[in-house]
């Protein structure tokens, strides 16, 4: 049960308003409103990585479902493992997240972007020993991304663990469509 009430939308103006309006009902962005016109920036950079990234998609998902894992956050997981299946990961692929980088499910890139994220995860700095492996496979703004993507959800699991961010109701039409977030 989240810790604080979720933000109520009736009592939004002006942009905060307009930045409700356009995103879907999910407990997240829900209780992120408190914030004001800081849920736009927010969103903002969450819609460009999701969107418009040139980091391969799957390589992306992998990152943030083992940084929720790492985190321990719940919300976080489950809605990026909804997103995974939706861009076509496997069961056994999703699984292997929660195993580590050395699970079998993983090709070598895969391998190594766990491996990566787990040690900016744990260690901030990224080790020489998971950086230039995978740097010699990634383009620098590939690099990058995928380095702004795992601090990006660093930030939103601590979020959503830190206010109790309920999971949405089975059922519920509260979802993020990928393919919206290209145009934005």
């Amino acid at each position: 049960m989240a810790r604080i009430p979720y933000f109520d939308s009736a009592n939004a103006e002006g942009r905060l308003k307009e930045t409700i309006e356009k995103l879907p009902g999910l407990n997240i962005f829900r209780m992120m409103a408190h914030s004001g016109d800081l849920l736009a920036k927010f969103t903002g950079l969450g819609n460009h990585i999701l969107g418009r990234a040139k980091l391969d998609a799957v390589l992306r998902e992998i990152a943030i479902i083992r940084v929720g894992v790492l985190s321990k956050a719940s919300y976080e997981v489950y809605q990026h493992e909804r997103i995974g299946r939706d861009i076509g990961m496997s069961e056994e692929l999703i699984k292997a997240i929660h195993k580590g980088p050395d699970a079998p499910a993983f090709d070598d890139l895969q391998r190594l972007v766990m491996a990566f994220t787990d040690d900016v995860v744990l260690n901030v700095r990224a080790s020489d020993a998971t950086f230039d492996p995978l740097a010699k496979q990634l383009s620098h703004k590939e690099m990058q991304e995928l380095t702004l993507t795992i601090g990006y959800y660093m930030m939103v699991s601590r979020f959503l663990e830190t206010f109790d961010v309920d999971i949405e109701e089975e059922g519920s039409t509260a979802s993020v469509d990928l393919k919206s977030l290209e145009r934005k």
